[in-house]
Protein backbone atom coordinates (compact mmCIF):
# COMPACT_ATOMS: atom_id res chain seq x y z
CA UNK A 1 0.00 0.00 0.00
CA UNK A 2 2.68 2.33 0.87
CA UNK A 3 4.70 1.43 -2.56
CA UNK A 4 1.61 2.36 -4.36
CA UNK A 5 1.30 5.69 -2.65
CA UNK A 6 4.75 6.84 -2.90
CA UNK A 7 4.34 5.98 -6.74
CA UNK A 8 1.25 8.56 -7.00
CA UNK A 9 3.44 10.76 -5.46
CA UNK A 10 6.25 10.88 -7.57
CA UNK A 11 3.42 10.79 -10.89
CA UNK A 12 1.39 13.96 -9.30
CA UNK A 13 4.73 15.78 -8.86
CA UNK A 14 5.72 15.83 -12.46
CA UNK A 15 3.24 18.30 -13.80
CA UNK A 16 3.41 17.51 -17.20
CA UNK A 17 1.87 13.99 -16.45
CA UNK A 18 -2.03 13.42 -17.57
CA UNK A 19 -3.67 10.93 -15.63
CA UNK A 20 -6.75 10.00 -16.86
CA UNK A 21 -8.79 7.75 -14.33
CA UNK A 22 -12.25 6.20 -15.16
CA UNK A 23 -10.80 5.10 -18.32
CA UNK A 24 -10.02 2.21 -20.02
CA UNK A 25 -8.14 1.20 -23.08
CA UNK A 26 -9.93 -0.63 -26.24
CA UNK A 27 -7.34 -0.86 -28.82
CA UNK A 28 -4.15 0.51 -30.24
CA UNK A 29 -4.71 1.39 -33.98
CA UNK A 30 -1.78 2.22 -36.33
CA UNK A 31 -1.59 5.51 -38.21
CA UNK A 32 1.79 5.92 -40.03
CA UNK A 33 4.53 6.18 -37.46
CA UNK A 34 2.65 6.91 -34.60
CA UNK A 35 0.19 4.10 -32.12
CA UNK A 36 -3.32 5.41 -31.11
CA UNK A 37 -4.95 4.31 -27.61
CA UNK A 38 -8.67 4.61 -27.74
CA UNK A 39 -9.83 5.65 -23.92
CA UNK A 40 -13.92 4.90 -23.03
CA UNK A 41 -14.92 7.25 -20.24
CA UNK A 42 -17.16 6.80 -17.72
CA UNK A 43 -19.85 9.19 -20.33
CA UNK A 44 -18.73 6.61 -23.10
CA UNK A 45 -17.11 9.33 -24.92
CA UNK A 46 -14.03 8.00 -26.74
CA UNK A 47 -11.33 9.52 -26.59
CA UNK A 48 -7.85 9.62 -28.34
CA UNK A 49 -3.95 9.39 -27.23
CA UNK A 50 -1.58 9.80 -29.54
CA UNK A 51 1.75 8.98 -29.01
CA UNK A 52 4.81 7.21 -31.03
CA UNK A 53 5.41 5.03 -28.11
CA UNK A 54 2.76 2.58 -25.62
CA UNK A 55 3.70 1.14 -22.18
CA UNK A 56 0.75 -1.59 -21.81
CA UNK A 57 1.28 -2.72 -18.37
CA UNK A 58 -2.71 -4.21 -17.81
CA UNK A 59 -1.93 -6.86 -15.18
CA UNK A 60 -3.50 -10.09 -15.07
CA UNK A 61 -6.88 -11.66 -15.14
CA UNK A 62 -7.66 -14.67 -13.19
CA UNK A 63 -8.15 -18.06 -14.45
CA UNK A 64 -11.38 -19.71 -14.55
CA UNK A 65 -12.19 -23.37 -14.93
CA UNK A 66 -14.79 -25.35 -16.84
CA UNK A 67 -17.50 -27.44 -14.54
CA UNK A 68 -21.04 -27.69 -14.78
CA UNK A 69 -23.23 -24.38 -14.12
CA UNK A 70 -20.14 -22.01 -13.17
CA UNK A 71 -22.26 -19.40 -15.08
CA UNK A 72 -24.42 -19.29 -11.63
CA UNK A 73 -24.24 -16.44 -9.54
CA UNK A 74 -22.47 -17.46 -6.37
CA UNK A 75 -19.27 -17.89 -8.26
CA UNK A 76 -16.02 -15.61 -7.72
CA UNK A 77 -12.91 -15.43 -8.66
CA UNK A 78 -10.88 -15.03 -5.62
CA UNK A 79 -9.31 -11.91 -6.71
CA UNK A 80 -12.91 -10.16 -6.45
CA UNK A 81 -13.63 -11.34 -3.13
CA UNK A 82 -10.87 -10.12 -1.51
CA UNK A 83 -11.74 -6.70 -3.72
CA UNK A 84 -15.32 -7.32 -1.89
CA UNK A 85 -14.17 -7.89 1.14
CA UNK A 86 -11.17 -5.63 1.46
CA UNK A 87 -12.06 -2.47 -0.55
CA UNK A 88 -15.93 -2.73 0.38
CA UNK A 89 -16.08 -4.34 3.47
CA UNK A 90 -18.80 -6.94 1.88
CA UNK A 91 -18.90 -10.33 2.79
CA UNK A 92 -19.45 -12.47 -0.45
CA UNK A 93 -21.65 -14.98 1.27
CA UNK A 94 -21.94 -17.47 4.52
CA UNK A 95 -20.60 -20.73 3.41
CA UNK A 96 -17.55 -20.92 1.00
CA UNK A 97 -15.85 -23.99 -0.85
CA UNK A 98 -12.55 -22.84 -2.11
CA UNK A 99 -10.77 -24.67 -5.54
CA UNK A 100 -7.08 -24.10 -5.56
CA UNK A 101 -4.64 -24.55 -2.80
CA UNK A 102 -2.14 -22.10 -3.97
CA UNK A 103 -1.06 -19.52 -1.64
CA UNK A 104 -3.88 -16.86 -2.74
CA UNK A 105 -6.53 -20.03 -2.19
CA UNK A 106 -5.12 -20.67 1.29
CA UNK A 107 -4.97 -16.60 2.14
CA UNK A 108 -8.25 -16.02 1.08
CA UNK A 109 -9.79 -18.80 3.01
CA UNK A 110 -7.88 -17.07 6.37
CA UNK A 111 -9.24 -13.91 5.47
CA UNK A 112 -12.59 -15.55 5.19
CA UNK A 113 -12.50 -16.89 8.41
CA UNK A 114 -11.37 -13.61 9.99
CA UNK A 115 -14.42 -12.33 8.17
CA UNK A 116 -17.09 -14.39 9.62
CA UNK A 117 -17.55 -16.68 6.46
CA UNK A 118 -17.31 -20.60 7.19
CA UNK A 119 -15.30 -22.24 4.73
CA UNK A 120 -16.44 -25.86 4.50
CA UNK A 121 -13.17 -26.47 2.50
CA UNK A 122 -10.46 -26.47 0.07
CA UNK A 123 -10.24 -28.63 -2.81
CA UNK A 124 -7.04 -29.03 -5.35
CA UNK A 125 -6.61 -31.09 -8.13
CA UNK A 126 -2.83 -31.43 -7.52
CA UNK A 127 -1.30 -34.89 -4.97
CA UNK A 128 0.29 -31.89 -2.90
CA UNK A 129 -0.01 -28.36 -1.77
CA UNK A 130 1.19 -25.51 -3.91
CA UNK A 131 1.28 -22.63 -1.50
CA UNK A 132 3.23 -22.44 1.06
CA UNK A 133 3.49 -25.26 4.27
CA UNK A 134 2.62 -21.52 6.72
CA UNK A 135 0.04 -20.61 5.04
CA UNK A 136 -1.57 -24.47 5.12
CA UNK A 137 -0.80 -24.84 8.76
CA UNK A 138 -2.74 -21.78 9.76
CA UNK A 139 -5.59 -22.41 7.58
CA UNK A 140 -5.79 -26.34 9.18
CA UNK A 141 -5.68 -25.44 12.80
CA UNK A 142 -8.66 -23.33 12.05
CA UNK A 143 -10.39 -26.16 10.69
CA UNK A 144 -10.77 -26.27 6.99
CA UNK A 145 -9.80 -29.23 5.40
CA UNK A 146 -7.43 -29.37 2.57
CA UNK A 147 -8.56 -31.96 -0.19
CA UNK A 148 -5.54 -32.84 -2.72
CA UNK A 149 -6.30 -34.96 -5.93
CA UNK A 150 -10.38 -33.69 -5.66
CA UNK A 151 -11.82 -31.62 -8.41
CA UNK A 152 -15.03 -29.85 -8.30
CA UNK A 153 -17.52 -31.54 -10.67
CA UNK A 154 -20.57 -28.79 -10.44
CA UNK A 155 -22.49 -26.66 -8.77
CA UNK A 156 -25.87 -27.03 -7.71
CA UNK A 157 -28.83 -24.02 -7.16
CA UNK A 158 -31.71 -22.49 -9.03
CA UNK A 159 -31.06 -18.81 -9.01
CA UNK A 160 -27.97 -18.90 -7.25
CA UNK A 161 -25.05 -21.21 -5.89
CA UNK A 162 -26.49 -23.60 -3.31
CA UNK A 163 -24.36 -26.56 -3.63
CA UNK A 164 -21.22 -27.75 -4.98
CA UNK A 165 -20.07 -31.49 -5.70
CA UNK A 166 -16.46 -32.60 -5.63
CA UNK A 167 -14.97 -35.77 -6.70
CA UNK A 168 -11.61 -37.38 -6.16
CA UNK A 169 -9.08 -37.56 -9.23
CA UNK A 170 -7.47 -40.98 -10.44
CA UNK A 171 -4.27 -40.50 -12.03
CA UNK A 172 -5.18 -39.60 -15.38
CA UNK A 173 -7.25 -36.62 -13.90
CA UNK A 174 -10.41 -38.34 -14.28
CA UNK A 175 -13.22 -38.33 -11.52
CA UNK A 176 -13.54 -41.58 -9.96
CA UNK A 177 -17.16 -42.36 -9.55
CA UNK A 178 -18.34 -42.52 -5.74
CA UNK A 179 -15.92 -40.36 -4.61
CA UNK A 180 -18.45 -37.47 -5.08
CA UNK A 181 -19.18 -35.40 -1.66
CA UNK A 182 -21.76 -32.23 -1.21
CA UNK A 183 -20.59 -28.95 0.40
CA UNK A 184 -24.05 -26.91 1.02
CA UNK A 185 -22.25 -23.23 0.01
CA UNK A 186 -23.36 -20.19 -1.30
CA UNK A 187 -20.36 -18.82 -3.08
CA UNK A 188 -17.73 -20.92 -4.53
CA UNK A 189 -14.29 -19.12 -5.24
CA UNK A 190 -11.72 -19.93 -7.53
CA UNK A 191 -8.06 -19.52 -6.57
CA UNK A 192 -6.40 -21.31 -9.79
CA UNK A 193 -4.03 -19.32 -10.85
CA UNK A 194 -3.40 -15.94 -13.10
CA UNK A 195 -3.35 -15.20 -16.51
CA UNK A 196 -1.21 -12.12 -18.54
CA UNK A 197 -3.93 -9.73 -20.02
CA UNK A 198 -2.94 -9.70 -23.73
CA UNK A 199 -5.91 -8.40 -25.73
CA UNK A 200 -4.55 -4.72 -26.39
CA UNK A 201 -1.34 -6.70 -27.20
CA UNK A 202 -2.63 -9.16 -29.49
CA UNK A 203 -5.06 -6.57 -30.80
CA UNK A 204 -1.94 -4.56 -32.15
CA UNK A 205 -0.49 -7.51 -33.78
CA UNK A 206 1.80 -8.28 -31.11
CA UNK A 207 3.68 -11.36 -32.02
CA UNK A 208 2.05 -13.61 -28.90
CA UNK A 209 3.83 -17.12 -27.52
CA UNK A 210 2.41 -19.09 -25.34
CA UNK A 211 5.20 -20.09 -22.18
CA UNK A 212 4.09 -21.79 -19.53
CA UNK A 213 6.44 -20.78 -16.90
CA UNK A 214 4.75 -17.37 -17.35
CA UNK A 215 1.77 -17.96 -16.74
CA UNK A 216 0.11 -18.46 -20.37
CA UNK A 217 0.12 -16.72 -23.50
CA UNK A 218 2.49 -13.39 -23.31
CA UNK A 219 3.94 -10.64 -26.05
CA UNK A 220 7.44 -11.47 -27.08
CA UNK A 221 9.46 -8.67 -26.56
CA UNK A 222 13.40 -8.19 -25.67
CA UNK A 223 15.19 -7.51 -23.18
CA UNK A 224 14.31 -3.82 -23.07
CA UNK A 225 10.48 -5.06 -22.80
CA UNK A 226 9.65 -3.76 -26.31
CA UNK A 227 7.38 -5.95 -28.33
CA UNK A 228 7.37 -7.19 -31.98
CA UNK A 229 5.46 -3.85 -32.74
CA UNK A 230 7.74 -1.50 -32.76
CA UNK A 231 6.92 1.69 -30.48
CA UNK A 232 5.12 -0.85 -28.11
CA UNK A 233 6.23 -1.67 -25.03
CA UNK A 234 4.85 -4.13 -21.80
CA UNK A 235 5.71 -4.80 -18.44
CA UNK A 236 4.47 -6.25 -15.34
CA UNK A 237 2.01 -9.44 -15.47
CA UNK A 238 1.03 -8.60 -18.74
CA UNK A 239 4.54 -10.03 -19.87
CA UNK A 240 4.37 -12.78 -17.46
CA UNK A 241 2.91 -13.48 -14.13
CA UNK A 242 5.04 -12.35 -11.29
CA UNK A 243 6.19 -10.75 -8.05
CA UNK A 244 5.45 -7.06 -7.56
CA UNK A 245 9.53 -6.50 -7.26
CA UNK A 246 9.90 -7.84 -10.97
CA UNK A 247 7.23 -5.53 -12.14
CA UNK A 248 8.50 -2.62 -10.72
CA UNK A 249 12.04 -3.24 -12.35
CA UNK A 250 10.44 -4.00 -15.69
CA UNK A 251 8.49 -1.16 -15.79
CA UNK A 252 11.53 1.04 -15.25
CA UNK A 253 13.08 -0.94 -18.14
CA UNK A 254 10.11 -0.26 -20.35
CA UNK A 255 9.70 3.23 -19.09
CA UNK A 256 13.64 4.27 -19.86
CA UNK A 257 13.59 2.46 -23.42
CA UNK A 258 10.38 3.95 -24.43
CA UNK A 259 12.64 7.61 -23.54
CA UNK A 260 15.20 6.78 -25.60
CA UNK A 261 12.77 5.28 -28.66
CA UNK A 262 11.73 8.77 -28.85
CA UNK A 263 14.83 10.59 -28.66
CA UNK A 264 14.08 12.34 -24.85
CA UNK A 265 16.20 10.72 -22.88
CA UNK A 266 20.25 10.12 -23.50
CA UNK A 267 22.55 7.35 -24.06
CA UNK A 268 23.59 7.91 -19.92
CA UNK A 269 20.40 5.87 -19.17
CA UNK A 270 21.43 2.83 -20.94
CA UNK A 271 23.15 2.43 -17.75
CA UNK A 272 20.05 2.39 -15.56
CA UNK A 273 18.04 -0.27 -18.22
CA UNK A 274 21.83 -2.93 -17.33
CA UNK A 275 21.42 -2.26 -13.85
CA UNK A 276 17.55 -3.37 -13.96
CA UNK A 277 18.47 -6.02 -15.52
CA UNK A 278 20.89 -7.59 -13.47
CA UNK A 279 18.73 -6.86 -10.84
CA UNK A 280 16.39 -8.71 -12.50
CA UNK A 281 18.47 -11.42 -13.20
CA UNK A 282 19.55 -11.86 -9.31
CA UNK A 283 15.70 -11.65 -8.48
CA UNK A 284 14.93 -14.71 -10.92
CA UNK A 285 18.36 -17.10 -9.82
CA UNK A 286 16.56 -17.78 -6.24
CA UNK A 287 14.47 -21.43 -6.37
CA UNK A 288 11.56 -19.60 -7.39
CA UNK A 289 12.73 -17.67 -9.86
CA UNK A 290 14.30 -20.36 -12.21
CA UNK A 291 10.84 -21.71 -13.69
CA UNK A 292 10.39 -17.90 -14.86
CA UNK A 293 13.75 -17.92 -15.94
CA UNK A 294 13.66 -20.11 -18.17
CA UNK A 295 10.40 -18.67 -19.51
CA UNK A 296 12.56 -15.56 -20.36
CA UNK A 297 14.99 -17.34 -22.14
CA UNK A 298 12.26 -18.78 -24.13
CA UNK A 299 10.83 -15.34 -25.32
CA UNK A 300 14.25 -13.97 -25.93
CA UNK A 301 14.41 -16.60 -28.34
CA UNK A 302 11.16 -15.68 -29.96
CA UNK A 303 12.13 -12.10 -30.35
CA UNK A 304 15.55 -13.17 -31.62
CA UNK A 305 13.69 -14.71 -34.61
CA UNK A 306 10.61 -12.15 -34.90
Amino acid sequence: MEIAKILEGEVKRRENIVVSLETSAVGIFHNGNEKLVLGVRKNREPVEFRGRAVIVATGAMEKMIPFENNDLPGIYGAGAIQTLMNTYGVKPGERVLIVGAGNVGLILAYQLVQAGVEVEAIVEAMPKIGGYFVHAAKVRRLGVPILTRHTILRAEGGETVERAVVAELDDNWKPIPGTEKVFNVDVIALAVGLRPSIELLQQAGCQIKFIRELGGHVAVRDGWMETTVRGIFVAGDSAGIEEATTAMLEGKIAGIAAALRLGIADESWVKEIENAQRDLEEFRSGPFGRRVAEGIRKLLEGAGNA
